[in-house]
């Protein structure tokens, strides 16, 4: 029994010397040190602050509305104060069951309590966030569309927060006569610089407020930075579901998105035409209709337009014209410049912003003659973006050098300088002539048409029309048609192209041309 007792001690002071030795390597470790000094503290975050997002001329596009974050030690006395002022009383009271600090929104900025900390906090997601469609948003932390999905992991590299530690009892308490520690965010200078300019992309919103769908562009027609891009209808990041389940789709980035291009395009038929050796005398008489080899088409005014020059063709927009030219343009040529001047590629602005390519007939499919004389006045198989019908537009106000079309001038980490900015590139689409002689046809279809509501009153432009056939109609039998405008302004010295679609809205001198009149006019007002 003796012995037996012996060997139990032994085991006993065995087992209790490996507990100890155990014990004294965890207590040596730095996670359990780092444990016992924040034994008794409960920190709070109030309000993370990531990178911002940049206009071009360094004017917040996001973190720029401000909400009032409130860090609250539950006393009586903090409850009976702040309840009044609570943004969400749901949240509030959910949070008051944990009896243990907690932030909430708050509608004011300041308390007499001392248990209530106020913090001003930017809010990333604003519910009416300007520039919406190339802002995108994000959720939980992490960006899923526009330049916050773009950049996500450089403008989550930048973090800032506001900080409220508490010294607490084991309940979880905070100890009565212990002060809290304040921490304040610093301020975010880094984040991602667009070519954006707020002003304008402010002018565009406010004009098109009553456009139920479609999209403006507005670059600057010697670099092919977009200083606005609106797509209609927007959203609002509170209200994701009811965007989502919306048939008008307005999570589309309709700038980016492929129409139906109709008379925007006889632009294109006639530098061709120009570059071929035709001249810009080549006249065509219009009855009303013409024949393609057996099948007839009919010009949108069916008594004809008589007698027309180029020029004039482009001022009354006449399609017959058309028609006839493009069967003395060699059509591998023009399909080259088509392609030249954009038509049927992508259009890449950022990592996760890339427009549609649209569609460009092949040569084959245009070497049947009822789809060139389709595609003379752009109609037929032929699709386009807003953002390709405004770099062409550009191509032709810059004297022949097509831009490539700019969102991202780069980032910043200063909030005043781009750290690396790529240096502009073009391509001599045109030449100078041709570019000219467009211009002028462009200027004339504004200027000369007594009928044209696209004239601004504040500046000079130049313009065309579209009234683009979809294909579809509606109840009643007719047309559903996509109307447009492209061109630019001033005329003497080109600054700015400005395309205006608005999808399923008829005709283009109805609906488009006013909105690119009040664009202009809103600019140089």
């Amino acid at each position: 029994m003796y012995k037996r007792l012996i060997a139990l001690s032994i085991i006993f002071l065995s087992l209790f010397s490996t507990l100890y030795m155990r014990t004294f390597i965890v207590m040596s470790t730095d996670e359990y040190k780092q444990a016992v000094h924040n034994q008794g503290k409960y920190t709070l975050d109030v309000g993370v602050i990531n990178g911002n997002i940049y206009d071009c001329n360094f004017k917040l596009l996001n973190n720029n509305y401000y909400e009032y974050l409130a860090a609250v030690n539950p006393s009586q006395e903090a409850i009976k104060e702040i309840s009044a002022y609570v943004s969400d009383r749901n949240d509030f009271y959910n949070k008051l069951r944990y009896k243990t600090p907690f932030v909430c929104a708050v509608t004011r900025d300041s308390f007499e309590c001392e248990d209530i900390t106020v913090f001003k906090v930017p809010v990333r997601n604003n519910e009416n966030q300007i520039a919406q469609h190339i802002i995108g948003y994000s959720q939980n932390g992490i960006g899923v569309t526009g330049i916050e999905l773009s950049f996500n992991e450089f403008l989550k590299s930048i973090e800032s927060k506001n900080k409220v530690t508490f010294n607490i009892d084991g309940t979880g308490g905070v100890l009565n006569g212990k002060d809290k520690l304040i921490s304040y965010a610093e301020k975010v200078n880094a984040g991602v610089v667009t070519t954006i300019d707020t002003n304008i992309q402010k002018i565009c919103e406010d004009i098109t407020v009553n456009m139920t769908k479609g999209a403006v562009v507005v670059m600057d027609v010697k670099t092919g930075e977009i200083r606005a891009m609106v797509s209609k209808p927007s959203y609002s990041v509170k209200m994701l579901e009811e965007a989502i389940a919306s048939g008008d789709s307005p999570l589309i980035n309709r700038a980016l998105y492929a129409y139906n291009v109709g008379s925007i395009f006889k632009l294109v038929i006639a530098a061709e035409a120009l570059n071929g050796g035709l001249s810009r005398d080549f006249i065509y008489e219009c009855t009303g209709s013409i024949d393609v080899n057996g099948q007839e088409f009919n010009c949108h005014k069916r008594n004809g337009h008589g007698e027309l020059d180029m020029k004039s063709a482009i001022i009354d927009s006449c399609n017959t014209y058309f028609i006839n030219l493009v069967q003395h343009i060699d059509t591998e040529r023009l399909w080259n410049m088509s392609s030249i001047l954009g038509f049927g590629r992508e259009t890449i602005l950022a990592k996760n912003i890339i427009s549609s390519s649209g569609n460009l007939p092949s040569i084959n499919e245009l070497n049947i003659l009822a789809e060139k004389s389709n595609f003379s006045f752009g109609q037929g198989k032929l699709l386009a973006t807003p953002i390709q019908i405004t770099t062409f537009t550009s191509a032709i106000a810059n004297g022949g050098d097509l831009p490539i079309a700019k969102l991202i001038r780069g980032t910043t980490t200063d909030g005043e300088t781009v750290d690396e900015e790529d240096e502009i590139v073009y391509t001599k689409a045109l030449s100078t002539d041709i570019a000219f002689e467009m211009q002028d046809y462009m200027i004339a279809a504004i200027n000369e048409n007594e009928n044209s509501n696209a004239r601004p009153n504040n500046t000079f432009a130049a313009g065309k029309t579209s009234t683009a056939q979809t294909g579809r109609y509606d109840e009643d039998g007719k047309d559903i048609c996509h109307a447009w405008i492209t061109g630019f302004f001033p005329v003497a010295n080109p600054k700015y192209a400005v395309t205006v679609l608005v999808e399923d809205g008829g005709f283009g001198n109805d609906e488009a041309a006013p909105i690119f009149k009040k664009i202009a006019d809103a600019i140089y007002e």
